[in-house]
C-alpha cells in the first residue's frame, strides 16, 4: 500500500500520519506486554501490519527517488524527523519489552526440558543384547511447580 500524495508537502504530510499512528501501536503494544496483557490480536494486529509495510514501502520509494519529498516545507520536514525520533525510541523500548519475554519464555522451556529428563531418569543402559534400553511405550511426564 503506497500513498497517494499530489505533491511533496502531501506526501511528508501523510507520512507523519502514518509514522505518528504506527508509533501509537508500538507503544500500545509494549504496554501490554509491560503489564503482561495479551498481544495485539485481530483488527489491531492486522493494521499494525498493513502500517508497518506502508512505512517500509513508502521509506524503500523515498530513498529511490528522493525528490518524492524535497519539495516539502522545512517546518513538516522537521515534524516528521521528530515523529520518526519518537518511533525509533518507542521501537527501541518495544525491542528491550520482547527480549525480556523471549528470555523467560526460553528459561521455561529449558526448565521443562530439564524436568522431562530428570523424569524420565537420564539415558537408559544397555539390554544383554547390547542395544539401548528404551521404553517401548511413550512415557508420561508431569510438568509440575518443580519446573
Amino acid at each position: 500500500m503506497a500513498l497517494k500524495a499530489d505533491d511533496s508537502a502531501e506526501r511528508a504530510q501523510q507520512l507523519v500520519l502514518l509514522t505518528q499512528r504506527l508509533t501509537a501501536i508500538v507503544l500500545e503494544e509494549t504496554r501490554r506486554i509491560d503489564a503482561r496483557e495479551p498481544p495485539l490480536d485481530g483488527a489491531e494486529a492486522d493494521e499494525k501490519n498493513r502500517l508497518s509495510n506502508a512505512y517500509r514501502l513508502e521509506l524503500a520509494r523515498i530513498k529511490q527517488e528522493p525528490s518524492m519529498i524535497e519539495g516539502a516545507p522545512s517546518a513538516l520536514m522537521h515534524r516528521l524527523r521528530q515523529e520518526t525520533e519518537a518511533l525509533h525510541a518507542a521501537l527501541a523500548k518495544h525491542e528491550i519489552a520482547l527480549n525480556a519475554v523471549k528470555i523467560i519464555t526460553e528459561g521455561l522451556v529449558q526448565a521443562m526440558a530439564e524436568e522431562v529428563s530428570r523424569q524420565r531418569g537420564g539415558a537408559g543402559g544397555y539390554t544383554p543384547q547390547g542395544v539401548i534400553d528404551t521404553p517401548s511405550q511413550p512415557t508420561p511426564t508431569l510438568i509440575d511447580r518443580s519446573a
